[in-house]
């Protein structure tokens, strides 16, 4: 009976799960991190900040459990990267956050090579990835120390080791899709051509081992937080989807072993690399979901999360909101894109604008519900979701409206965790299938779609119209 510690570094706190060979939760600990949002599109965080709520919430967590672990296991945001020295372990420079837009003149400078980046990584040359940050951060802080993602970090200051995983080295544009390894070309064109990178290595691997939460235990099953979701709720086939509510919304679909690009501009990367082979994913954003919400409290339009449902009208009265506080990806791949709010009157209130919010992120994930379908050549014909937004009744349901699907909610709100816990027990038994590894489950909830085809057709149109509208002012100015 396998007890593992999962943590699940993101972009607005640290969770630590500890959970036992049945997956029953024994402890659980959160703790806040507060992004640093800066004119001109940066977003950062404090490194220490990331590694005391990584420490504290583990910790906090095998306190809470009483029993010593097995192992631990770490998820991380995928794309957030900072400078540090790697004889000391300090960080050298802010974590430049995964939403951070300031390498949009890199990216436009490269341009001309955006084609063969995108054949051989299979992704959009955006600010959004990392490698973008790395050479912004070589450029404009510091050329001391080594660049990465910044799970290869925290990873050293649990083990001393310098490994990334291959899901997460895949979110990077400077490594090849089809074998998940650095490629040196791309390193060249980024400036990055001289910098000590991380081994990159499976996600059913144990990388070393650490004494920060009791005892000498083994790290292993490194994973990206989206992949983790992934696998947890079991979409290990080709064509089975999910979508994580977190500070951004990530639609995933599962496309097997093979490295398919997208011909929808989606992006194409490694679900995760374990049991000798590789799986792959589909990977459309929304950028902005909890974040957009949190946004919309500190404007005093609700206090909280919780007071979502509440506060939302029955009826936004034509109020559209595009959701592009930190830019568009899939299909637009616009990091210039603004938010906006149209078709407001005097008598819009803030309960219209609330509802507006809900369903413009929800328009989102159903045209990307779209573009997976058309990269699979089949329509999706449900989607499992995740997160803490999926607490809201009305978003979840306009999910459901707008896509035309069935939306099956993941029955616990440690799906990251849980995903990460399998790779964990896949990498202490090598004679474990993964499918073993992960826990059957059965919808909390399940929303079907009240409105017709119709009326969805109609308002994601309207939602696409204004999307254009946004689009044309910011190519405008």
């Amino acid at each position: 009976m396998t007890t593992v510690l999962a943590i699940d570094q993101g972009t607005s706190g640290t969770k630590a799960v500890v959970v036992d060979g049945d997956d029953t939760v024994l402890g659980l600990a959160e703790l806040p991190v507060r992004p640093a949002y800066l004119p001109g599109g940066g977003v950062e965080q404090d490194p220490r900040e990331l590694l005391d709520s990584v420490l504290g919430a583990g910790r906090r967590a095998v306190e809470q459990a009483g029993v010593p672990v097995d192992a631990v296991t770490l998820a991380n945001q995928g794309e957030t990267v900072l400078a540090w020295d790697p004889a000391t372990g300090e960080p050298l420079s802010p974590a430049i956050v995964w939403q951070d837009r300031r390498s949009e003149g890199l990216c436009a400078e490269l341009a001309e090579h955006a084609d063969r980046i995108a054949e051989v990584t299979g992704l959009v040359l955006d600010p959004y990835f990392s490698a973008p940050k790395m050479a912004w951060l070589r450029r404009n802080v510091t050329a001391e120390g080594v660049v990465t993602t910044s799970d290869s970090w925290l990873v050293h200051h649990l083990t001393g080791e310098f490994v990334t995983d291959a899901a997460t080295a895949g979110r990077s544009l400077v490594t090849r899709l089809d074998d998940a390894e650095w490629d040196a070309g791309l390193l060249d064109l980024f400036g990055l051509g001289g910098e000590r990178l991380p081994r990159i290595v499976s996600c059913d691997e144990v990388v070393g081992h650490t004494t920060a939460f009791g005892g000498n235990v083994p790290v292993a099953g490194l994973v990206v937080d989206q992949q983790a979701a992934l696998l947890a709720q079991n979409c290990l086939t080709a064509g089975q989807a999910k979508c994580t509510f977190g500070t951004g919304a990530f639609l995933l679909a599962n496309t097997g072993t093979s490295a398919a690009r997208s011909t929808a501009g989606l992006a194409a990367s490694v679900a995760w690399r374990a049991r000798g082979e590789t799986s792959y994913c589909l990977d459309g954003q929304v950028y902005t979901a909890a974040s957009a919400v949190r946004w919309i409290q500190d404007l005093g339009l609700v206090r909280d999360a919780a007071d979502l449902d509440a506060v939302a009208a029955d009826d936004a009265e034509g109020v559209m909101f595009v959701p592009a506080l930190a830019g568009l990806a899939a299909p637009w791949w616009r990091p210039d894109a603004r938010a906006a709010f149209t078709g407001m009157t005097l008598s819009t209130g803030p309960r219209h604008l609330v509802l507006a919010v809900l369903q413009g992120i929800a328009a989102q994930v159903a045209g990307l519900g779209d573009l997976v379908a058309a990269d699979l050549g089949r329509p999706l014909t449900a989607l499992c979701v995740d997160g803490g937004l999926t607490r809201s009744r009305v978003l979840t349901q306009a999910v459901a409206d707008l896509t035309q699907l069935p939306i099956g909610v993941y029955p616990s709100q440690h799906a990251t965790p849980l995903g990460a816990v399998a790779l964990a027990r896949a990498a202490l038994n090598p004679s474990l299938p993964l499918r073993e590894a992960v826990p059957a489950w059965e919808p909390a909830m399940t929303y079907e779609p009240r409105w017709s085809a119709d009326r969805a057709a109609g308002f994601r149109s309207r939602w696409e119209n204004a999307v254009a509208g946004v689009l044309a002012r910011e190519g405008n100015q």
